[in-house]
């Protein structure tokens, strides 16, 4: 699905992009809920890039990928944490691309994104190349998603990947 968001940038660099783990549910400028087996999954954008709400029986997991005032963790290249019983790896790239590599590269993500029916992307007024989207999947027991957050101003394009569940190889 991809949606125009109805606001102006909040986070106008991918160096103002800060991660967390557990906040609560913030207010979204679009939302896709999801059915991934037994897996509730909600991707939210919003005007401060991303969250996914993520509910699997006990499991209740929160991640935020925005520029969240006052927050001290900024994006880190990569977590491994528990949540519950379960294993949550959170990784972070962000690509410096030439104007015309960046206006392809995000063509071809939002064209992927919005065909896709576990994908959400938000293009920002001012900007086609201004975006957030998310992908969600699940794959061998675990939910996984993908997250790409463009700024054409700066070239800057930052990719995360997220999976949640059993450690693979770990019994059941």
């Amino acid at each position: 699905m991809l949606t125009t968001l109805q606001t102006t940038y909040t986070d106008t660099r991918a160096a103002d992009l800060a991660w967390a783990l557990g906040r609560d549910r913030l207010p979204a400028l679009a939302v896709l809920n999801l059915q991934l087996h037994d897996a509730k999954v909600e991707l939210r954008l919003l005007g401060a890039s991303h969250q996914v709400l993520l509910e699997e029986g006990e499991v209740l997991c929160s991640e935020t990928v925005a520029c969240m005032p006052g927050s001290r963790t900024p994006l880190p290249l990569g977590v491994a944490k528990r949540v519950g019983d379960w294993e949550y790896e959170f990784a972070a790239r962000v690509e410096t691309l030439s104007r015309g590599s960046f206006a392809g590269r995000a063509q071809e993500l939002l064209a992927l994104v919005a065909d896709h029916p576990n994908g959400l992307a938000g293009t920002f007024p001012g900007d086609p190349h201004a975006f957030t989207a998310m992908l969600a999947q699940r794959h061998e027991g675990q939910v996984r998603w993908r997250t790409w957050h463009a700024y054409p101003q700066e070239g800057q394009l930052v990719a995360t990947r997220t999976r949640v569940g059993v450690r693979m190889g770990a019994p059941v």
